[in-house]
């Protein structure tokens, strides 16, 4: 990987022919060594189920990753991944207690080798229930953000963020409208989910069609359970639909930027993203509803440079870290 900016020595004309340098050893003078730059050439050693390596994998990736220097090689899971690579970068998407086990040792004794993501910080988020409690015990603090008001400097509640009253069913699922209404939760108002892809420090953000509204007569005609269409499908997009500007605001950046900090260092994840409603009726009240390692970033509009960037920026902290030491 090539640092920002060149290198400059000393001038010397293009005829000099060597002269340059022979002036330079008469005067005594001794050039000062430079560092050198980290290769160009980085390696990712990638460990996906065939459905994500379709969906993430795509050709544009490669061929623009090729471009920059950066080259993805398929992880036998059958064989030690020491024995493998050497790999700058692992990343993986697998499930079981023998590969999380197998990962987790071999970024013990590699640590050079950066690893996405560790597994257990994984764990965190692939259960919806302990997942959303771990966020509720983060105590995200309130956002507030600076505004003048007249001759006054004041600071202004710009964003809450929380997560929803939730139930959890194993049983009966005829018990579900007696529990709910004991519980005094509601149906969803529809409206829009807000998509956080976040990516090491980058964040996108992009519109889905929450859950819609549900009239009585309807529910009348199905006893139990009501099905709900998916809603994180791209085809859900709400980018570019005609909506009620209050309900299809973004979320301010502030708050998203810091939002996505936190449970960057809290969560111990780089890749993950953040499902988000606004409360219906208000514009600063935001509810967390899914986390998600590893998401479909295919859907993502422009990902193959924006994930490849994060890439070269990961190999340039590490040279950075070396020249500092």
């Amino acid at each position: 990987m090539r640092l920002n900016g060149e290198i400059s020595i000393a001038n010397v004309d293009d005829d000099d022919d060597g002269d340059g340098e022979r002036k330079e050893n008469e005067l005594g003078l001794i050039r000062s060594p430079t560092p050198t730059a980290p290769p160009t050439r980085l390696v990712v050693g990638y460990a996906l189920t065939s459905k994500k390596r379709q969906s993430f994998l795509q050709p544009k990736l490669l061929a623009l990753a090729r471009s920059k220097g950066i080259l993805f090689i398929a992880v036998d899971v059958k064989q030690p991944l020491s024995d493998q690579g050497p790999f700058d970068v692992v990343l993986h998407k697998l499930a079981g207690k023998e590969w999380s086990q197998m990962i987790e040792d071999y970024g013990q004794k590699n640590p050079n080798v950066t690893v996405l993501d560790p597994p257990d910080a994984i764990e965190h988020v692939n259960n919806r229930q302990s997942m959303l409690e771990d966020v509720a015990d983060l105590n995200l603090p309130d956002y507030y953000g600076n505004s003048v008001i007249g001759f006054w400097a004041v600071k202004l509640l710009i964003g809450r963020v929380t997560v929803p009253r939730q139930l959890v069913f194993t049983t009966d699922p005829s018990s579900i409208p007696h529990e709910v209404t004991k519980e005094g939760l509601k149906l969803p108002l529809g409206g829009v989910l807000f998509k956080v892809y976040i990516i090491g420090e980058f964040i996108k953000v992009v519109r889905r069609f929450s859950l819609p509204d549900v009239c009585k007569r309807e529910l009348s005609k199905i006893a139990g359970v009501f099905p709900f269409p998916r809603v994180s499908c791209a085809s859900a997009s709400a980018d570019g639909a005609d909506l009620d500007p209050k309900v299809a605001e973004l979320p301010p950046s502030p708050l998203l930027e810091m939002l996505a900090r936190e449970l960057r260092l809290r969560l111990g994840l780089q890749l993950f993203n953040i499902d988000i409603i606004r409360e219906y009726g208000t514009r600063d009240l935001y509810y967390i509803i899914d986390i998600n390692y590893f998401p479909g970033y295919g859907k993502m509009p422009d990902y193959e440079h924006i994930f490849t960037e994060f890439l070269l920026s990961l190999e340039q902290s590490k040279y950075e870290k070396v020249l500092v030491a």
